[in-house]
Order: C-alpha cells, then structure tokens, then sequence
C-alpha cells in the first residue's frame, strides 16, 4: 500500500472502519448488544496491520467497538504503531446537555485505553443537529483538549449540503480535516452530493477522510448488469474493490475507510490498495458506465448505519426491512423476497410504522423513511 504526504498523515490511504464488527450472532450492526467476535477481530487487526495498514477509526455510539480496539489494537500493538480516531455524537439521542456530551471523551479514553486520540472528530454533523454542537461549546471544547495533550488533529464528520459545509469551515478554520461520504453512485446524487461537498473541503485546504466508499455494502454486491461491466475490465477484482479505488483515486482525499465485518473482506481491501495506483481512463470509464446501471435500478440508497432506529417507538429493524426491499429490486423475486420479509429483518413489520418521522431526523441520507416504509408494507404485506 502506497503512502501518501498529508501534514497530518503519513500512513497508507486505506483505514480500518471499526463501526460494523462482527458479532457473536453472525450480524455486525453498530447498535447490536450481541457481543462482538474480538477474537475474529483480532485475527482482522493482524491481517491489517502486517500489510502496513495504520489507520483505525471507532466512535463513542459505535456499541462495543471502542472496547473491541482496545482489545484488538491497544492492548496488542504499540501506541505509535497506529493512528487511532474516535467521535463525539451530540445529536439528541446520543446525550442531552454539554456536560453529557464532553463526557464521551473520558468514556472514550477509558474503553480504549489509548491514552490520547490521533484523530477526533465533531460526529455527524448535518443541518439538524449543528447548533447543539455550537451550543455546548464543542468546538472549543475539543481544542481545549488538543491542547491539554488528549487530541492531537480535530476535525468533524458531515452529512450535508455543500453551502452549510462552505458555512461551518469557514466559522472554523481550526478544523483540520474533514470526513465525508463519498463513493461513485452518491458522486452526483442531488441529496447526497459528494462531489460539491469535496469540492467544498478541497478549496478549504482541508484533507477529507472518505466514509462509506462501499456505500454501507450496497456497491459491494451490485446488480448483475453493473457487475458484469466491472467483470469484463478486470475479471480478478471485487465491486468492492472498484469502489473503494474509485474514492482513493481522489487527489485530496487522505484516508479511505471500510467498515470490514470478517477476514475475507480486510483481504480483499487490502488486495484492492496493495501498490494501489490511481484510476486509469479507461477504469473510470469503467466505473462511469457501472454507475449508469447502477442508477438503472430504483434502489433505496440506505448504508445500514441504524441511526433511524434509536428511539424508534416501535423498535423497527428499518435498515434490514431495507435490505430485503433492494434485494426484491435488484433481482425480482417476490416469492424469495417475501419469505425473506417474513423473517430476516426481525421485529415490527413495516405496517406497524406510526409516522412519527424521528427516524427520518436522524437519517444521514435524509430518506423519506415513513413513505419508503409505507412502500415496503404495500410490496411486501398485500
């Protein structure tokens, strides 16, 4: 893996996302209680790191995951052998005042045991919930812990528009790097726009650290036509792959996260970015038409972060009655998608939504949930 030269970064361009680990259960949710397979996770740490992967990213409200690094890498690796990012999450199911929220970073100290933070980010931020974190002083707050020695570069992770990102960097030039969602299917989606929101960052100066490459998975199992487009390029390599190349293929872009759930997937990233080389022509044409098939296919463009579910007065699993939906689109089984239904997402049916859009507040991908819902229950519970 290639390094590059960022001020504030001298390791490869591939990180470790560590938000969906796998669980004792099978499944990796980040707001699972199931205890997390460390032993599976170590064996992933091991695989990354001896193929000089550096860069490892949790969160405060990642269930389990800041405990799992502490296990995993903390405990097992010296402290300046990695870097080690973590969040702060103000948004209102995450903490209720400042004094709850300045409180994660001692949580996060003592799950990790890391002893400072490398990278510290503001979580989250979108339109929504921005003030709160203007509110409880936390942008003062996390240079005030810089300084003490806690952090060493603070920035914040976004989910938003272009011109509010232009606002906030501009209010806070202290900030020293940027985390965005960036993959090759949202590049020019009207409601996620990620090259603006790059553009935004790159005239700013500031390095961007690229969230969901894979696009929480989807990209990874593609419909069969765009599939087969990457397939007839280059036989060897993974949509995943082509995914992830694409977002480190961007000259400002510092690190390249993938959340990675087993082994097989940390050896296919590291596969992806061994001698990584940027896209060639003819790859991003490649990807170009791929993304035209893509956008074929009226997927519901949900990554699977289960922020919608925190506080859900019904406890529906709406990221997995998701997934059964975009597999109906992709492959036209209803027969196989309803039997799916019937058990796979687990909990309350879509029907059993109330309207009350608490889920539709939280939605980094600001998706109209209650009316996508409403969808499901008429395809799938006639």
């Amino acid at each position: 893996m290639k390094s590059w030269n960022f001020d504030i970064y001298d390791g490869p361009k591939l990180g470790f996302g560590l938000m969906r680990l796998p669980r004792v259960d099978g499944t990796n949710s980040f707001r699972s209680t199931t205890p997390i397979d460390i032993e599976q996770v170590k064996r992933m740490v091991d695989l990354f790191v001896a193929a000089g992967g550096r860069y490892f990213d949790t969160a405060f409200v990642y269930t389990g995951s800041e405990e799992a690094a502490k296990a995993a890498l903390c405990d097992r690796y010296p402290r300046d052998s990695y870097y080690l990012a973590t969040k702060l999450n103000a948004s209102a199911w995450a903490c209720q005042n400042a004094e709850e929220a300045k409180s994660e970073l001692k949580t996060s100290l003592e799950r990790t045991g890391a002893g400072y933070f490398d990278f510290y980010l503001l979580h989250g931020i979108d339109a929504s919930n921005y003030k709160r974190y203007e509110d409880y002083g936390l942008w003062d707050y996390a240079q005030e812990m810089k300084r003490e020695g806690l952090l060493r570069h603070v920035g914040f992770s976004f989910h938003d528009s272009p011109e509010l990102l232009d606002r906030l960097l501009t209010e806070h030039p202290e900030t020293e790097f940027v985390q965005l969602q960036i993959n090759y299917s949202d590049w020019d989606d009207p409601g996620v726009r990620s090259q603006g929101v790059y553009d935004v960052a790159t005239r700013h100066g500031k390095p961007v650290i690229v969230m969901e490459p894979v696009k929480g998975g989807i990209l990874a199992s593609p419909p069969e036509k765009a599939a087969r487009i990457f397939h007839e390029t280059d036989p060897q390599a993974s949509p995943a792959s082509w995914a992830v190349r694409f977002a480190a293929s961007l000259p400002n872009v510092m690190v390249v996260l993938s959340g990675m759930s087993n082994e097989e997937q940390v050896n296919d990233n590291l596969s992806a970015m061994k001698g990584f080389q940027s896209l060639s022509e003819r790859e991003k044409d490649t990807v170009t038409r791929a993304h035209e098939a893509l956008r074929s296919v009226d997927m519901i463009p949900c990554t699977g972060c289960h922020y919608c579910t925190s506080g859900c007065p019904v406890e529906m699993h709406i990221p997995e009655i998701f997934s059964v939906m975009n597999n109906y689109k992709t492959y036209g089984d209803l027969q196989r998608a309803v039997e799916d239904y019937a058990w796979r997402p687990g909990g309350p049916k879509a029907s059993a939504c109330v309207g009350c859009g608490q889920c539709e507040s939280a939605c980094p991908q600001h998706l109209q949930i209650v009316s996508l819902l409403r969808s499901v229950a008429e395809t799938f519970e006639k």
